[in-house]
């Protein structure tokens, strides 16, 4: 027989969501957050001509800025303040936690509970701070550079004071939307900071869609590839979905203990595993890697000569490392296998979880508590791993050939935007159903002591 907990979950309905109000204020705060974010992005650096900004960019397309504009919205293509978008905290983050994985240190910090993660936290900020100054006296660099080498001036005014403006500026933008993605968190629904980031890639989402069909309508692009596109996007949906709801679940046994009515009793509970514990993490990094040195080769290779050795290098490695060749799909397919084993690895910690279960006498049947249930979960996770990794792959390479093989233009199709828009939207789902569920368990409540009072 169902419990009154499984009742009041099946009958979920959006006909409570109008007496939830707080839900409701959480939602309505997010989306005015959301929208503060789309109006940043289309305000520009000082000192920038976006007119000729937008010529450039079109030079560069194919490299690691693609995905970061998509990320970001379009922001870095208008170089708006906060072209960076959110990525050099996510940088700063994962940073952060592979060495407190590594130095004994950070190590003994990250144990110390909540007094220690608001010290990691702080650390992530200054990491932050210190990878934006980098990475935006870099582009403030290149745009002079590269505007003066292709006969293009997007810097009204170059120079060192355009430098330091424009660093000033881009630390500005990424901090107000790291305080801005905090505020979703505490005050709105979801995650802040993964919400930014999937508001940048669906801010893309029109543009995409537009173009397909209006290549549809002007011959360029056949109907059948235009069938194909929503086919493929439908099917990795529905697969990503099912695959990121996938666990291994332990059982855990503890040991019994007395009731109210006298009798022992043995606790049990199961321990979930995800198919998927790296995340998006693993073609997020494979791609930033193998895509670096085709950008800085395109930006290198307007100042050499494609006669010279050098030349002649760039040329052969952009010809090699293109979307859809066999040597950029093999690196790529390799490159996210190594990182979803390494962030796993990271992420969960096989000894330290034996150790919580010994501490709290919970067992897994059949296993010694201790060293040997530490092996047996290195050894399932590294099995599931396997199948994670598989599964990564499948989503990242499949896309990437095909938009290679057709021509389309579609960064979201890319298996790393399709991850954390379902991931996101699944996560976000979740809570908006526990903040109904919590409201309906309240009014359940009232009702129990109304009924006692009548009695």
């Amino acid at each position: 027989m169902a419990s009154r907990a499984d009742n009041v979950a099946s009958n979920l309905n959006l006909a409570n969501f109008s007496k939830a109000t707080e839900l409701k204020n959480r939602i309505w705060f997010t989306l005015g957050a959301l929208i503060v974010f789309r109006f940043l992005s289309f305000v520009p650096l000082p000192g920038v001509n976006p007119l000729v900004l937008e010529q450039l960019y079109a030079q560069t397309r194919g490299g690691i800025l693609d995905i970061f504009n998509t990320f970001s919205g379009g922001s870095l293509e208008r170089m708006s303040l906060i072209a960076l978008g959110i990525m050099p905290y996510i940088t700063a983050s994962i940073v952060v936690q592979l060495a407190a994985s590594l130095h004994p240190s950070l190590m003994a910090l990250k144990k110390e509970g909540e007094s220690g993660r608001k010290k990691l936290n702080q650390y992530t900020r200054y990491g932050t701070v210190l990878l934006t100054a980098v990475q935006g006296w870099f582009i403030a660099s290149g745009l002079e550079a590269y505007g003066a080498s292709s006969g293009l001036q997007a810097v009204v005014n170059p120079g060192m004071m355009f430098k330091v403006v424009a660093v000033i500026s881009l630390i500005g933008g990424t901090m107000f939307l790291l305080w801005l993605g905090e505020q979703i968190t505490s005050r709105g629904i979801g995650n802040g900071t993964s919400l930014i980031i999937m508001a940048g890639i669906v801010a893309q989402m029109p543009t995409f869609i537009s173009n397909l069909f209006e290549g549809g309508r002007s011959g360029s692009i056949s109907g059948f590839t235009i069938a194909m596109a929503v086919g493929v996007l439908v099917v990795l949906v529905l697969f990503i979905c099912f695959m990121e709801r996938a666990t291994r679940r332990l059982l855990i046994q503890y040991p019994k203990r007395a009731s109210q009515h006298g009798m022992m009793q043995a606790d049990r509970s199961h321990l979930p595993l995800k198919i998927n514990t790296a995340g998006v993490i693993p073609p997020i990094f494979a791609s930033s890697l193998l895509l670096l040195p085709l950008t800085i080769s395109q930006f290198a290779g307007n100042s050499i000569s494609p006669d010279t050795p050098m030349g002649s290098a760039i040329v052969t490695l952009n010809q090699y490392l293109a979307h859809g060749q066999p040597l950029y799909m093999t690196l790529y397919a390799i490159g996210i296998i190594f990182f979803c084993f390494f962030y796993t690895a990271v992420v969960f910690n096989p000894e330290e979880t034996a150790d919580n279960l010994k501490r709290n006498g919970g067992f897994i049947p059949g296993i010694r508590p201790g060293k040997s249930t530490a092996t047996y979960l290195d050894y399932v996770l590294t099995r599931i791993t396997v199948i994670g990794a598989l599964y990564i792959t499948v989503v990242c390479v499949i896309p990437e050939w095909w938009i290679a093989s057709t021509g389309l233009n579609m960064m979201f199709l890319g298996g790393t935007s399709l991850l954390i828009v379902v991931n996101v939207t699944v996560d976000t789902i979740t809570q908006i159903q526990s903040h109904l569920l919590a409201h309906q368990y309240g009014d359940l409540i009232k009702k129990a002591k109304l009924k006692g009072r009548i009695r």
